[in-house]
Formats: C-alpha cells, structure tokens, sequence
C-alpha cells in the first residue's frame, strides 16, 4: 500500500473512531438528560395531581375528572390513585402511545426509562391515598432521535469535508515524491532531470534538495568523464593545427571501408601544398600555419556544399590533405574538383603564397578488397604524376559511376520498381553479447535488391541512388512496412537503420509513426537507428525519441565515434544502444589507442546505464578485449556473415 493510501487510512480511521465516540458520548449524555426530565416531569404531575386531589379525595367524580385532565394534558404511560388503607387502585388511567418515526432498534438501542412520581393525598393528617404516575418516553425518543440524526448528519458533512481537505493536503504535499520517483526512473533513461518545485515541508524540502544534488553530481561526473574522453579522442585522431582528422583517423576509416561488404566504390581525393618547406622558410611559420588553415577551411566548406555527410577529410602528413567519399558520377565528380580547384587556387591571388600553382590534387578510385598500402602507394604516384602535368590526375581503375548498370535511367527505373512493389529483401546479422553465454539481443537488418538476373545487389551500390533521387524517405517507409510485416511472422527483437531525411521534417516522421502505430506488437520488439552523421540538432532528437517511445518504439545511434561530443547530450535523449564504429574495433587487440578510446567511451556511457555495442568484430581476440572493457554486445563476420531472413 502506498504511503498516500496508508495516510489517508489513517485519517479516516481516525475520523471514524472519533465520529462514533462522540456519537456515543453524545447519545449518553443526552439519555441522562431525557431520563432526569421524564423523572422530574412523572414527579411533578403526581404532587400536583395529589394537591389537587387533597380536598376532594372523598369525591369520586372529582377525582376521575382531575385524573382525566391531568392525564389528557401529557405524555403518561399510565396515572393511579391507590387507596392507602386497602392498597386497591380508586382510579386508574393507562395506555401505550406509538414512538412515531422512531425505529425499534433505536429504542433498544438507547434503552430509555420511564420516568415515575408519587405522592400523598391526605385527609386531614391521616394519609387517604396516593398517587403514582409514570412518564411515556415516546416524547423523549423522538426528540431524541431527531437529535441524533442532526449530529449525525452534521458530524459526517464535517468528516468528508476534512476527508477532501486531507486528500488534497497529502497528494500537494506527496506530489515531491513522485516527482522523486519519475526522476529516479528518468535516471535508468539516461535523463538528468530535476525536480522542479521544492516544497516547503522541511522534511520533503530534505529529500528534494538532496535528490536533486545527486542528479547534478551524476550530470557533472558524466560531463566531466564525456569531455575527458572527448579530449582523448581529439588528442589522438584529430590534426591540432587543422581541426582536421589525423593521418591515423584518416587510415582507421579507410581500412573501415574497405572491409566493409556493404560499401561498392570511392574516390579518395588528395591535395599538397607546393613546396611547403620552402614556404615555411621563405614567408614564416605563422603564414605557412594560416595557409594550411585556411586550406583546411576550403576543404570543410566544399565538403558541405557538394558532398554534405558522405565525405571524411584529414590532414594526412605536413602539407598533404586527403578526402575519402562514396562514389560519384563523372560529371558530379568533375564539379566537385573543379570547385575545389578553383578555390585553393584563389590563396595565391591573395598573398597567402608566392608559388603558383599553390597545390597538386590527385583523385584515384578504390573498392573493397583493396589494401591501404596499395592505395596510398597509388596516391604518391598520382601526386607526383600531377606535379608533373601541373593539374590533378585521376588515376586509372574501375570508375564506379561509368557503364551502363549505372546509368540513371535505369537505376532510376530500378529503384522506383522496388519501392512500388515493396520488393527489398531482407537480410538479417546477429548481435549479440559479448560474454560467454553469446546471446542473441537482436538482428540487425540489411537491405538488398534483387536484379532479373538474380544478382543481389548490397545497400553500398544503390545507397547513394536513393540519395541521388531523393528517395531515401521512401525507403525508410517501405522497409519499415516489410519489417513489420516480417515480424508479424516472425516476432523476432530487429533494428533497422533510417536515414536523417526520414526524421528531418514531420511529414516524413508522421508516416514511420503511422506506420508503427497501426503495429504495436511489433514496433515493441523494434529499435530503428540512425547514422551518427545523419543526427540533426539535439532538440529535434529529443523530439523523435519521445514521438518513437510513445508508439513503444526505441532510437538507437549506429557508427558512431567521429562526433564524440555528442555524447553530452545522450543522457536527455534516453537511446536504446549506441553501437560503435567499426573502424575504432579492427585490430584493438593490437592497437592501444583504439582500446584507451573504447574504455573511455565505456566509463562515460556506464554513468548512465547505456548500451554499447561494437560493430564489425572478426576475430575472438577482438571479442576478447571487448568483453574484457565491458562492452555489452557485438555484431560483426565473427558471429556469421548476413543471412536472408526469409529462409
């Protein structure tokens, strides 16, 4: 029973004991009271009675005339003269009056006397006779119970007065605790929240206040261990000069992608400085430093403008910037080198160097499979060949945008038939724990497209279409359908990556919401997740999850790592899991600076009870580490390559 019940429990059970005490003290004292007035009333009828009698004893009449008067007059259950001498009755009056709306149980209960009187007719001085009359209660009772029933009526309109009062003085003065308890339970969500309104009670005021204390001490420590961890991963993956990533990040994401199955072709673009040493020798340190800034910052804004999220840019060593995107067309690719061209070699029309050109560019394509050393080796030769030629070069090999497979036609047409006639198939990877007992949490799942010629196709060829076409909405919606549609088969625990235009706007977000709506079985085993690099503001976050977990859906955060400071914000959005890149699990068993990132990564998410799953796992010394660090699951070729859900 809650304490709000057991308090209200108890005023009313104090309310009731004093309700019937003074109901029964009251009812005592006021039979008392009725019975001294019957008895006083009996009495004072028969000395009149006997006073008026005291000359006329000896006169029947008379005396049946003044009995009669003095009977009619009241409430008497009977009135006799007695004859002194021979004890018989000389008259007699009697009867038995109803007690009119008074119940029977009353009566008993209250158990009301009659009230007697006597007195001496003389005669003379020899005493002739006596009277004795006995009061009827009948007038008392009525009285009486008319009496009780006001008190009644008064004392309970009293009761459920104070009664209301209580309630409500318990539930204000109560309510701090439940904001205790939804705070409380806001902590297992990973949400810091506070309890708005402390009250005055000094009691209540205590716990608040020192609740409340414990929230901000839990939030600070969270921030404290997030930035620690934040500056960890700056210290170790990001150029300090640039605000670029580093030549290890540059590498770890590289590798990343060319193990990645799902991944069809790319472009990495690489650009140096001319001469650097001479232009540190020749115009300083500090200008030489601006120049590179600068260039980084052109790199950043032309990334923005042509490639938005797909791009990942590092300063690779000195004056050597390399740019790692998904593949393009011919024509977008031409646009995007001829923009950036144009603005580096801008620099040199403003002073920043005295050498023109002011930088080589060079572009090669790569594909999965390939091996970083080869690709770098690639891309020191298409440098050089592009210092000779004194323009960039884009090195000979597969052009992943060339060929008819990829004209846009039919890829439009394709794509299109997919979506109308709902045709993905679906593909399933386990995740599971990373202890011993392997558990399976859930299935992440994978698109593919089936061609005529029975060719699956993986979600890295025709993704970037979907993006082309703006057409990634659309997707989300029609997966959702067929995974929902699967589960009701299948109830199987699933998660489905969406993309960020699915949760930009509210239109596109109404029809996943829809959609989950008219399954909520389903959506309760569902967990969608979205790319780290697709996240919009934090506020627009907040607002998805809390439309998702009111139809009993959950966000989760997938590849996540390059946007470590966002991390600070994780404890109001209350995610399901973050699962960590794969690029920062290959070889961690090998590389310390990978495990000192995912230890920090886990101390900051262990505050709050979050979560984190690592992608990409290969072998068991991976698994070994992992599990080891404390990391909850893990998916990766270790624990079986993808698998069509349909078989």
């Amino acid at each position: 029973m809650s304490l709000y019940k057991q308090l209200l429990f108890g005023i009313c059970l104090f309310t009731l004991v004093l309700f019937c005490g003074n109901f029964f003290i009251t009812l005592d004292s006021s039979r008392e009271q009725y019975s001294a007035q019957l008895s006083a009333h009996s009495q004072d009828a028969a000395t009149a009675l006997g006073v008026s009698l005291t000359g006329n004893i000896d006169d029947p009449a008379m005396v049946e005339l003044m009995v009669n008067a003095i009977f009619d007059s009241g409430y008497f259950y009977s009135i006799r003269v007695v004859d002194m001498n021979s004890g018989k009755p000389l008259i007699e009056r009697q009867s038995d009056p109803q007690s009119g709306n008074v119940p029977q149980w009353f009566e008993r209960l209250v158990h009301l006397k009659p009230g007697t009187g006597e007195a001496i007719i003389m005669r003379g001085w020899i005493q002739a006779a006596r009277v004795e009359v006995v009061s009827h209660p009948m007038f008392a009772l009525t009285r009486l119970w008319r009496s009780m029933i006001a008190s009644f009526l008064w004392l309970t309109g009293c009761s459920l007065l104070c009664l209301i009062c209580a309630m409500l003085l318990l539930r204000r003065s109560l309510r701090p605790l439940d904001h205790i308890a939804v705070q409380a339970a806001s902590i297992t969500r990973r949400e810091f929240r506070h309890v708005p309104n402390v009250p005055k009670t000094p009691e209540l005021r205590r716990v608040v206040e020192a609740s409340n204390m414990m929230v901000s001490q839990l939030q600070m420590l969270f921030s404290e261990q997030a930035q620690r961890t934040d500056a960890l991963r700056e210290a170790a993956y990001h150029d300090s000069l640039t605000g670029l990533n580093n030549r290890r990040a540059f590498d770890i994401h590289l590798q990343s992608i060319l193990r990645d199955d799902e991944m069809a072709f790319g472009y990495v673009i690489l650009l140096r400085v001319r001469d650097l040493a001479g232009l540190n020798l020749r115009m300083g340190g500090e200008k030489t430093d601006a120049l590179l800034r600068e260039v980084a910052t052109i790199l950043r804004e032309t990334k923005q403008i042509y490639l938005h999220q797909d791009g990942f840019i590092a300063r690779i060593r000195g004056g050597e910037f390399a740019i790692v995107t998904a593949d393009m067309l011919p024509q977008e690719h031409q646009v995007f080198m001829n923009a950036l061209t144009a603005r580096v070699s801008a620099l040199y029309k403003t002073g920043m160097s005295d050498r023109s050109p002011l930088a080589y560019f060079a572009s090669l394509t790569f594909q999965p499979g390939d091996t970083l050393q080869n690709i770098m080796a690639q891309a020191d030769q298409a440098l050089t060949a592009a210092e000779t030629n004194a323009h960039y070069v884009l090195q000979p090999g597969v052009n992943p945008a060339a060929g008819s497979h990829d004209d846009h036609h039919r890829w439009l047409t394709r794509l299109e038939n997919v979506l109308q006639a709902e045709n993905f198939v679906l593909f399933g990877q386990p995740v599971v724990t990373c202890d011993s007992t392997r558990q399976v949490l859930h299935h992440k799942i994978l698109a593919r497209i089936k061609t005529e010629e029975g060719e699956m196709i993986p979600a890295g060829r025709f993704m970037p279409w979907f993006l082309r076409f703006s057409l990634s909405a659309r997707m989300d919606a029609v997966m959702l359908k067929q995974t929902l549609r699967f589960m009701s088969t299948s109830p199987l625990a699933l998660a489905l990556s969406i993309s960020g235009e699915s949760i930009a706007s509210d239109e596109n977000l109404a029809v996943l919401l829809q959609l989950l709506k008219n399954a909520p079985q389903q959506a309760k085993l569902l967990t969608l997740e979205l790319d780290e690099n697709e996240l919009p503001d934090p506020e627009r976050v907040s607002v998805v999850v809390n439309k998702l977990n009111a139809v009993g859906c959950r966000l989760g955060i997938q590849h996540f790592g390059g946007r470590f400071h966002l991390i600070g914000n994780l404890p109001q959005w209350g995610l399901a899991w973050i699962k960590i890149d794969g690029s920062y699990i290959h070889h961690i068993d090998k590389e310390e600076d990978k495990r000192f990132f995912i230890e920090a990564m886990y101390w900051a998410a262990r505050q709050i009870n979050l979560p984190l799953i690592a992608e990409q796992v290969e072998t068991s010394e991976e698994l070994a580490i992992l599990n080891k660090i404390g990391i909850y699951g893990a998916m990766g070729r270790y624990f079986g390559d993808p698998s069509s859900l349909v078989n």
